[in-house]
């Protein structure tokens, strides 16, 4: 009897060992997403590649360097996509099309050690009627870094090295109050900060069953 309750209380412990460490950090990547502006003036994950992409005279293309874990929580241009504004100054001409982009390096958080990423920028490229994506954005924000997969890796010479590097996903450093209320709710952690309730009842029932385990050891003794 003795040496099963020990086992509970060694159990119960390496249980809640896990339980209380802090949550996995997610594996995140850092590269440049690539965007098509639709019709509706929002901006949607392109389908394929800007080497590709061969877009319309008035098509409006968007690249944002960020940090997502895969194209459906990859972070969109912080600019709309308004083919007009941006075009507004670079009249038509015949025999060419105008590709309006839109350049977003992100935020100092996503940034590579050691770099700031430069200023948001919109430009409109003139180009030939069959002309890439890839080929506009040269002619507006060279130097273009490509890997040996032919993947964009720098625009304007940002980032200076790297390219789609798995990196762990920084863990949120605080919750909003929103969130904080609702753990509180589901007795998952307290709304001071402190112990969770389960990590409280944790330690009460290892207390509760390491006395049973000495009242027995006394008892068989007796």
């Amino acid at each position: 009897m003795r040496a099963r309750l020990l086992a509970l209380v060694l159990a119960l412990g390496a249980a809640l060992t896990v339980l209380g460490a802090g949550p996995a950090q997610a594996a995140g990547y850092r590269y440049w997403s690539f965007w098509q502006g639709a019709g509706d003036g929002t901006w949607a994950y392109a389908t394929e590649g800007p080497a590709t992409a061969r877009p319309d005279d008035g098509a409006v293309n968007g690249f944002r360097f960020s940090v997502s874990e895969d194209s459906s929580d990859s972070a969109r241009p912080r600019k709309a996509p308004d083919f007009a504004a941006i075009c507004a100054g670079t009249a038509p001409k015949a025999g060419t099309k105008r590709i309006a982009l839109v350049i977003d390096p992100g935020t100092p958080q996503d940034a590579p050690k050691g770099e700031a990423p430069p200023a948001l920028r919109a430009a409109c490229a003139r180009v030939a009627p069959d002309a890439t994506t890839a080929e506009a954005l040269a002619s507006v924000a060279k130097p273009l870094r490509y890997n040996n997969q032919a993947l964009l890796c720098g625009i304007s010479g940002y980032p200076v090295s790297g390219c789609g590097e798995q990196i762990a996903a920084p863990a949120a450093s605080s919750s909003p109050a929103g969130s904080a209320t609702a753990a509180a709710s589901d007795g998952s952690a307290g709304s001071d900060g402190g112990p969770s309730l389960g990590l409280v009842a944790g330690l009460a029932a290892i207390g509760l069953l390491a006395a049973a385990a000495v009242w027995q050891s006394r008892r068989r003794r007796g």
